[in-house]
């Protein structure tokens, strides 16, 4: 065992007697080429597709690999995204929160009715969490209609004070019939007053990241300090989706009846069978126009569009469809790399072995114009210019985006694949010996 370790001792130190002399002769030349900031990485995706077409396994990839010269782009010929007579509008990715096109959608709106998505995903969480049984009957407040005559022209459920509602019926009446009255019901039920559903919903709106939002009310009606963006009630639908599917199905339901009175759902596109809508919400104001937020799923793609102001509610869901319609056409998922495969490797110093591998921690998946692949540019800045041992696997040494005509797509973490434990005495002294020399 001695004369084992003893050999690769003597092992490890020739290579770093080699890495001296290396770096004395090449000094500069190693300083200069340095990784510091940003590198360009030419395309690699003719390997990749070449992997995926004939069912191969390729050798880890290199730096080598990553700048393996590229194919003739192909021209895309993909018309200009749509434009409309309305306010504002988003056309999101569901998967990857990417907007695939957009007009004004950080502008500040009043989002209307979309506001009873936040009030509906409040009352989900409450559900989820399992502090709301929906087959439980609450009693409706007298509290909740101080303000009954603001809802005289407004839409309501038409729940009737001192009654017990089942409150998966209020649920509905929010979310289907859109009922003003349901949203305060529920609001003092679970909160003792609107004000204080309102932070709630505040507080969610924050951890959801809607920077451009803030509600004053749990209806949408009319208030100065109800504003949001396209932007931000696209997220909003996004999360009602991820979050809660439970809830997200009701959404989809195009009438409710309560107490003998049948209401349909305003979302005209779920009568639309070309586009397989199945939510969300709409909302109206006279100040504002027609709003929309309204998702559907082809294949394993799913979009959602939100549109703020149109002139009429025809108009709201002709210009969601044509936006879903756009993206589902002209758009596709890409994933040019695999989670956890290698693709860099960069020198260590200090550590018991001399190399750490770089992957992204999580899958990548990018939104693109259809037959972009070539046209996509691909780049990575690492933290430190040289690495330095203790590494643990998982530490993020670095970040590799995604651009395409200037855009940027998307960004992900590069992260270290193996530990790098700190080396030998006179292993570390070599390479300190070595760094000196550099610097």
């Amino acid at each position: 065992m001695a004369v084992n370790m003893a050999h690769m001792a003597a092992s490890t130190h020739g290579r770093k007697l080699r890495s001296l002399l290396t770096a004395l002769v090449l000094g500069s030349t190693l300083l200069t080429c340095a990784v510091s900031a940003e590198e360009a990485i030419p395309d690699p995706f003719a390997a990749v597709r070449a992997q995926q077409q004939n069912g191969m396994t390729l050798p880890p990839t290199t730096d080598a690999a990553l700048n393996a010269a590229k194919a003739p782009v192909a021209p895309i010929i993909i018309p200009e995204a749509p434009s409309f007579n309305a306010e504002s509008w988003v056309l999101m990715d569901y998967a990857t929160g990417q907007v695939l096109f957009e007009q004004n959608q950080h502008k500040r709106i009043w989002p209307a009715s979309l506001t009873k998505m936040m009030t509906s995903y409040v009352i989900g969480m409450e559900i989820k969490a399992g502090r709301l049984d929906p087959n439980s009957y609450v009693t409706v407040p007298e509290d909740a209609w101080a303000k009954n005559e603001v809802f005289s022209d407004s839409s309501k459920m038409f729940i009737e004070v001192g009654k017990k509602v089942k409150v998966s019926d209020l649920n509905k009446g929010i979310v289907i019939q859109s009922g003003n009255d349901a949203c305060v019901a529920m609001a003092f039920v679970l909160a003792g007053s609107e004000e204080g559903f309102v932070s709630v919903m505040n507080t969610y709106a924050k951890q959801l990241g809607l920077n451009d939002t803030h509600f004053a009310n749990v209806h949408g009606l009319f208030d100065e300090n109800n504003y949001s963006s396209a932007y931000d009630m696209a997220l909003l639908g996004r999360a009602l989706i991820r979050d809660l599917p439970e809830e997200y199905q009701l959404y989809s339901q195009k009438e409710f009846t309560f107490n003998g009175i049948k209401q349909y759902n305003r979302n005209q596109l779920l009568w639309d069978k070309t586009m397989s809508v199945d939510g969300i919400k709409t909302g109206h104001l006279s100040a504002v126009g027609y709003n929309l937020v309204a998702s559907s799923q082809q294949g394993n793609m799913r979009l959602i569009a939100a549109l703020i102001g149109a002139k009429s509610e025809s108009d709201r869901a002709a210009f969601c469809k044509q936006m879903l319609g756009y993206g589902f056409r002209y758009f596709e998922s890409y994933s040019p790399f695999e989670q956890g495969k290698t693709l860099l490797t960069r020198e260590v110093r200090m550590g018991d072995v001399d190399m750490v591998n770089l992957s992204v921690a999580t899958p990548v998946s990018i939104m693109i114009p259809r037959g972009a692949q070539q046209s996509v540019k691909i780049s990575y800045a690492l933290t430190q210019s040289t690495f330095v041992a203790p590494i643990k696997k998982g530490d993020q040494l670095g970040v590799i985006e995604f651009k395409l005509n200037d855009k940027t797509l998307a960004k992900y973490p590069l992260v270290a694949t193996n530990d790098v434990a700190e080396g030998s005495f006179f292993s570390r002294l070599w390479d300190k010996i070595v760094m000196s020399i550099m610097n």
